[in-house]
């Protein structure tokens, strides 16, 4: 037989240890290129620079 607890563990208890755990927001940057959004250390998906160079061409349609 495992061990049992003494007391029950409220729900405030429980809520504020499990708090920790959250996923927290995605740090955008902008592109020094287009000026977009994009995350770090990624390809602008809008552009297709990356650190001064252009990774993948983008064509945009006219």
């Amino acid at each position: 037989m495992g061990a049992l607890p003494k007391k029950k563990r409220t729900r405030a208890r429980i809520g504020h240890r499990q708090s920790a755990y959250r996923v927290s927001a995605p740090a955008f940057n902008r592109c020094p290129q287009c000026r977009s959004p994009r995350l770090p250390h990624r390809i602008c998906s809008s552009c297709g620079y990356y650190n001064g160079r252009q990774v993948i061409s983008k064509e945009t349609a006219v």
